[in-house]
């Protein structure tokens, strides 16, 4: 009970970039972050450290690293995720400027359309007592970034015919040309809050924290594929066929 409530009150405080030097408050900063990426971990998420940005690049080095910062450290990323506190907490003292990812398709799902056809959508759900478990803002202000609605898994089905792992609709870094609703399951990660994004973008946060239970999919996705429909709509040269990608045979 009270780490769920030190983790509501971080989520209501303000929060920037880079707080001029100051020790109180960078040491502040750092217990949030460790606190944001414990509250992952106990809601059972594996994460694992990601590149962030440096410069006008990526810490990773890559010349033209087609996703600066927002990609796993470990090409064994999937192996290398985990739930342990102790294990979550010295990396992120390890690596205080690292942004972290969740792999999906283990513990969870994640469901990723543009915001502003998240917000439409997350709307609706709460008006019809509708539970979305939690949700984070990934990238620039509402109506230019994603949200992220995070589910419950379908993992790995006996049938296979029934399903496929994400990476055979997108890579993750190929992920911009998928402008419509994405499902991250099998082979896939989503960046955690409070990951920091390039330019002036602000970092990822949350919307609702992921101490709430993670709902069925199926219980969002008929209002987040409508909501997609409808931003594909009012967006010029729309593409139906993006609006959103194939979730099932």
């Amino acid at each position: 009970m009270e780490r769920k409530g030190r983790f509501s009150q971080w989520l209501r405080r303000p929060r920037s970039g880079s707080d001029g030097g100051d020790t109180d408050t960078g040491s502040a900063a750092a217990q949030g972050r460790e606190d944001l990426l414990l509250a992952v971990a106990d809601a059972g998420f594996p994460l694992a450290p990601a590149a962030h940005p440096s410069g006008y690049g990526c810490s990773c080095e890559r010349i033209g690293c087609p996703t600066p910062g927002r990609h796993p450290v470990s090409f064994g990323w999937q192996t290398v995720a985990s739930t342990d506190r102790e294990k979550v907490a010295a990396w992120a003292r390890a690596y205080p400027q690292a942004n972290f990812i969740t792999a999906t398709g283990i513990a969870h799902d994640v469901l990723d359309v543009p915001a502003e056809a998240g917000r439409s959508a997350l709307e609706r759900l709460e008006a019809a007592g509708i539970e979305v478990g939690p949700v984070a803002l990934s990238g620039a202000a509402l109506g230019q970034g994603r949200m992220l609605f995070f589910t419950a898994t379908r993992g790995t089905p006996d049938d296979e015919d029934e399903w496929w792992p994400c990476e055979l609709d997108c890579h993750p870094e190929t992920m911009d040309e998928h402008p419509g609703l994405r499902w991250h399951c099998r082979g896939s990660y989503v960046l955690l809050p409070p990951s920091r994004l390039p330019g002036d973008q602000p970092a990822v946060s949350w919307l609702r924290g992921p101490e709430r239970p993670v709902p069925d999919p199926l219980t969002l996705l008929e209002s987040l594929t409508d909501a997609c429909a409808a931003y594909a709509d009012q967006q010029p040269d729309h593409d139906h066929e993006a609006a959103a990608w194939p979730i099932g045979r």
